[in-house]
């Protein structure tokens, strides 16, 4: 099959909601895929071409089907994110066959041993979970159930493998939350020792059921090589692996150089467990992991480190952890991200200290709009940052820190701006759907105007039928133009059910703008990045005749001020027409 140019068809597609591109050809979601990476990356710099899964079906090493008892029916099959439902299916494009065959023989083994299935109050049985080592063929296998007990369980686990010649280790873990496929439960090893063994980039890994290990692991020996390459360790070296599951990457990482000093944190007590094992059967003497988040780590770590790995979750690097690896400076960072969105938050806070070398996208999850990407940043400054050292120096004999000389142009600038500066508030009552708008005068705190918005389109001939009506708010009258109407089926009934009775939105309108002009206005309006953004003439909170009002108070500004701005907005990436200046 070529892969490539032909249409994947599958009959399933569409109705879990987990790959949500087969009705594209593979060239055509990679270039999606490149699409989205460089509008998000493309401007810390280049964006390599994306490296594509020579064929990428089967890919899934690890599998989970999901039970539920409904309307006197046992339903299995695969988990419905978008409403909590169940999709039953009898083969899946990206899972691995061998690890779906595990989970069908332990659903006839459910139905053999007349096991209960979890029906949202009570049952035993919530799902069953298997994971394949690719390279070594074994299978484990995980019954998740709640706390109810589990009868015969080790003869079941016993004739699971047996039916599945594979199976390495079959184990209970417990799930008492109202979570579907949660796995930080109590775990019960039934059968086997517990692990399967698998090796990756020449080096082999033990894997428990609730450890993390990349689901594609053959996209995975790419990723990590790369990563590897990027981090260029030579020996001595000491490494961090941040957020590092089992010891996969740092552990490969290690192994290419000597005397390699390999340190490692990851808040899962399973995988921890399992790295310090993987270290020393593949001979990383001296490796020490800890069991602990990415803040604590921060905290507690005194640590030179010369390269740091990093492979986060979704949510990305926590700022601590950001600013553990700005101020320990590390030679090499090594950042692999699965979420290109947390990616370029993180990228560009790491800006004032690193410098963007290389972004290189691997695809680890053909079928879906997901995208993993490697990215190595080295400790040399930014120009942009050099310039804001120099003129820090240069006016060091009036202002003695970076944080002094901020803030005194902040205040400069507000002391400048403020009489001609006006905030829009806006704030949103669900019950009639509508907008409660006010411009307010920064420096006096006053109203300018206010109205209350609709968001449809306007109906003439029923605003004056709003205007007729008896409990209708002062304010609504007051401003013309106010009274928006909006298009429905039944205008009738628009008309009568419109702001009826609407005195309590009206206070509940002032009460939260009371509570925004007396501290969020204030705090804003001096934040950083606010007056970056009214300086370079881009500040969407500020409309354009504002803009215009303040332009000959910002070319008054004294040249030195003006220099840091110009210099702050280049380095957040604020678009700066130098003829405005």
């Amino acid at each position: 099959m070529d892969y490539m140019n032909e249409k994947r068809e599958y009959k399933f597609a569409g109705k879990c909601g987990a790959c949500q591109t087969l009705n594209l050809t593979y060239d055509r979601e990679l270039s999606l895929k490149m699409k989205k990476v460089i509008t998000l990356l493309g401007k810390f710099g280049h964006v390599e071409e994306i490296i594509p899964m020579e064929r990428p079906i089967h890919y899934r090493n690890k599998v989970q089907y999901l039970l539920d008892y409904n309307g006197g029916r046992v339903r299995f099959g695969l988990y419905r994110a978008s409403d909590g439902g169940i999709v039953p299916v009898d083969h899946c494009f990206a899972e691995d066959p061998e690890a779906s065959s595990v989970c069908r023989t332990a659903k006839k083994l459910i139905d053999k041993y007349r096991l209960s299935v979890y029906d949202g109050r009570r049952g035993l049985v919530r799902h069953v979970m298997a994971r394949r080592a690719f390279a070594t063929g074994e299978l484990l296998c995980s019954i998740v159930t709640t706390d109810a007990p589990f009868p015969r369980a080790e003869e079941f686990a016993r004739e699971l493998a047996e039916r599945q010649k594979n199976v390495r280790s079959v184990s209970r873990i417990i799930n008492t939350t109202s979570v579907p496929l949660m796995m930080n439960g109590e775990e019960t090893v039934l059968y086997g020792d517990g692990v399967i063994t698998d090796t990756l980039c020449g080096a082999s890994f033990d894997i428990s059921a609730k450890s993390f290990y990349q689901i594609n692991p053959t996209q995975t020996e790419v990723l990590y090589g790369t990563a590897c390459r990027y981090a260029a360790l030579k020996p001595g070296d000491n490494v961090l692996d941040a957020y590092c599951g089992i010891g996969t990457v740092g552990i490969i990482a290690a192994g290419s150089a000597k005397n390699v000093s390999l340190t490692g944190f990851d808040v899962n007590s399973d995988a921890i467990r399992d790295a310090a094992i993987n270290a020393e059967k593949n001979g990383i003497a001296g490796a020490k992991f800890y069991c602990m988040d990415d803040r604590k780590f921060a905290i507690s770590n005194v640590r030179h480190m010369n390269v740091i790995f990093a492979d986060p979750p979704r949510a990305g690097c926590e700022k601590r952890f950001l600013d553990f690896v700005l101020t320990h400076k590390p030679e090499r960072f090594v950042y692999i991200s699965c979420n290109p969105e947390s990616l370029a938050r993180d990228l560009a806070y790491l800006k004032r200290g690193f410098k963007v070398e290389k972004i290189q996208p691997v695809d680890m999850f053909p079928g879906t709009t997901h995208v993993e990407t490697v990215v190595c940043l080295s400790r040399e400054k930014a120009d942009d940052y050099r310039k804001e050292s120099k003129m820090i120096s240069d006016e060091k004999s009036a202002y003695k820190s970076w944080s002094n000389l901020k803030k005194q142009m902040n205040d400069l600038l507000c002391d400048s701006l403020k009489g001609k500066i006006s905030y829009f508030y806006t704030s949103y009552h669900e019950v009639h759907n509508a907008y409660g708008r006010a411009t307010i005068q920064y420096e006096k705190k006053e109203i300018v105007a206010f109205s209350w918005d609709r968001q449809y389109e306007q109906v003439q001939d029923i605003k004056e039928q709003y205007k007729k009506m008896n409990n209708v708010p002062s304010m609504l009258v007051d401003y013309e133009g106010s009274l928006n109407a909006y298009k429905v089926a039944n205008i009738a009934a628009t008309k009568e059910k419109w702001m009826p009775n609407c005195t309590l939105c009206e206070t509940d309108f002032l009460n939260s703008l009371t509570i925004y002009l007396k501290t969020d206005i204030a705090t804003s309006l001096r934040s950083d990045n606010y007056l970056l953004r009214v300086f370079a003439y881009m500040d969407r909170r500020v409309g354009k005749r504002t803009l215009i009002k303040i332009k000959e108070d910002v070319e008054k500004l004294p040249d030195w001020v003006k220099q840091f701005y110009r210099i702050r907005c280049e380095a957040d990436g604020i678009i700066f027409p130098p003829k405005r200046i």
